[in-house]
């Protein structure tokens, strides 16, 4: 159906959303000066920030396929003929991963500003589960895992993400499938450090807690074991629930909305830059710079 939303899209509205990416994405890139090492600038067909809108703009939308999303907008954006042929575009698109994500960085310390966050894991599969012994996509860094919500065996990844009280995306680390939430805890909380945060009891750890607190200031928050000595009221137990919901949330307008679950990529740079771009596309959503 993507190949045919120029019949149902508001283009106006779509107009609008580029302006205000195309905006935001130019007063970035002048703070980072990304053309110095580039040879032939002069040739350049589309300026870089105009490449990052559009890709931008494409996650936004929900697009899965890079060819359906370059039909649509040669078809709706730029109908003069002005823009790249496709694999142009998705080569200047790599290239340029390392701004999208600076960029996604440095809009995601505004969370530091805010009451807490909350840390959490999504799998991210890369292939239907009646294929997952015989795939050969990612070996060098996918491998199988178990989905303890849905109960089910993956091949594939998972994102390892910290989420604010008010759903803005800030540290994350993609890690392989079988990689336990407690491995990748501290490298998470301590990309963009916030100094109050809570996990699910997957990250139940007291040498983990003791870690995060003497070397970096950060308290972590986790509901315990049935089995543990410890004892929580159950009115905590509510509202650590409550807190910890937003992470839920965010997970589910990633899936639906944007899309993070089917991503189609068939290199680390490609995957890497279509994620950078979705959560950069939420996170201007979040802090109301981008209208939905």
């Amino acid at each position: 159906m993507q190949e045919h939303f120029h019949f149902t899209t508001d283009r106006a509205k779509i107009q609008k959303q580029y302006a205000a990416i195309f905006v935001f994405v130019s007063a970035q890139l002048s703070c980072i000066q990304v053309h110095l090492h580039r040879r032939n600038r002069h040739l350049v067909k589309q300026e870089d920030a105009v490449i990052i809108a559009i890709h931008l703009l494409g996650k936004l939308l929900g697009f899965t396929s890079e060819r359906a999303w370059h039909r649509f907008v040669t078809g709706n954006l730029f109908t003069n003929g002005s823009f790249l042929e496709r694999s142009r575009y998705n080569r200047r698109c790599r290239a340029l991963g390392f701004a999208i994500k600076w960029i996604r960085h440095e809009l995601a310390k505004r969370g530091q500003h805010h009451a807490y966050v909350v840390v959490d894991s999504l799998p991210l599969p890369l292939c239907h589960t009646a294929r997952m012994h015989r795939v050969k996509q990612f070996q060098e860094m996918a491998d199988i895992g178990y989905c303890a919500s849905k109960k089910q065996w993956y091949y594939g990844l998972k994102l390892h993400l910290q989420v604010t009280d008010q759903g803005l995306p800030m540290g994350y680390v993609v890690t392989e499938a079988s990689c336990h939430d407690r491995v990748a805890a501290e490298t998470v909380m301590t990309q963009i450090p916030h100094p109050y945060n809570f996990g699910d009891k997957g990250y139940i750890s007291q040498t983990l807690r003791k870690k995060l607190y003497e070397e970096h200031r950060v308290a972590f928050w986790t509901p315990v074991r049935n089995n543990q000595r410890i004892r929580q009221s159950d009115a905590w137990k509510q509202w650590m629930k409550r807190k910890r919901k937003v992470v839920e949330t965010v997970f589910s307008i990633l899936v639906d909305s944007y899309r993070i679950t089917k991503i189609r990529a068939n290199s680390v740079s490609g995957f890497e830059t279509a994620l950078d771009g979705i959560l950069l596309a939420y996170s201007l959503v979040v802090l109301g710079l981008v209208e939905r």
